[in-house]
């Protein structure tokens, strides 16, 4: 597997991949890609840490694992590749920034273009076999992916962490809201979304209303 990380996140993160868990789990995960379709691509594992630098990142939004479909998972959580069709959850997250900033729904669902502009999309679990959610659960990403967020708060100061769903406010724990703003909601899944509790949540316009407040440039959602 592609192990190469961006030298900010190696350095903060550094205690982190001395432990024996970390090459247990490349190990895992180098047998997995050899003998099944996993996703994203092994050069798009890190992809979501490599396109944002520690001292770049403004927002943290948290994902489960990555889409599990043919094709989808790009390393970036919620994100697809241009000319994939948008998966459900994604389609909900357009529609509230619709609703909240009265911007329209692009026709891609790569969210790169927020990545180069400061937004973590880090899902706890980082990679996935094909078919099957949740597949790479327990295998130590989720303590590979804590000791990041941990190590934001720590280090960094007024960064937005939008935590969508039960399992992403499980990690409120791990952020010191003294520091930073918290924004929590359902998840925008439809079943979620359609029970009243993900739309209207306006994460979009209160993110960029504390940064600007905090003298960092909005984000163009």
């Amino acid at each position: 597997m592609d192990t190469t990380l961006e030298a900010s996140w190696k350095k903060a993160l550094k205690h982190e991949w001395e432990q024996v868990y970390l090459s247990n789990l490349l190990a895992f995960v180098d047998k997995e890609y050899a003998t099944k379709v996993c996703y994203p691509p092994r050069e798009s594992v890190f992809a979501a840490m490599n396109c944002t630098q520690v001292n770049d990142v403004k927002v943290v939004i948290l994902g489960q694992d990555p889409y599990h479909g043919a094709g989808q998972g790009n390393g970036f959580a919620f994100s697809v590749n241009e000319g994939i069709k948008k998966p459900p959850s994604l389609v909900n997250v357009f529609k509230e920034i619709e609703q909240d900033l009265g911007i329209s729904p692009p026709e891609s669902g790569n969210l790169e273009r927020w990545a180069n502009q400061g937004v973590l999309l880090l899902n706890a679990v980082l990679t996935v076999q094909e078919s099957k959610a949740g597949s790479h659960k327990n295998k130590g990403w989720e303590r590979f992916t804590d000791a990041a967020i941990k190590m934001m708060s720590v280090e960094r100061e007024h960064v937005v962490f939008m935590l969508w769903g039960g399992f992403a406010k499980g990690k409120i724990k791990l952020i010191d809201s003294n520091k930073h703003l918290i924004l929590e909601s359902g998840h925008p899944s439809p079943l979620s979304a359609n029970r009243g509790h993900w739309f209207g949540n306006r994460h979009f316009s209160q993110a960029n209303a504390y940064l600007v407040q905090n003298g960092y440039a909005p984000i163009n959602w």
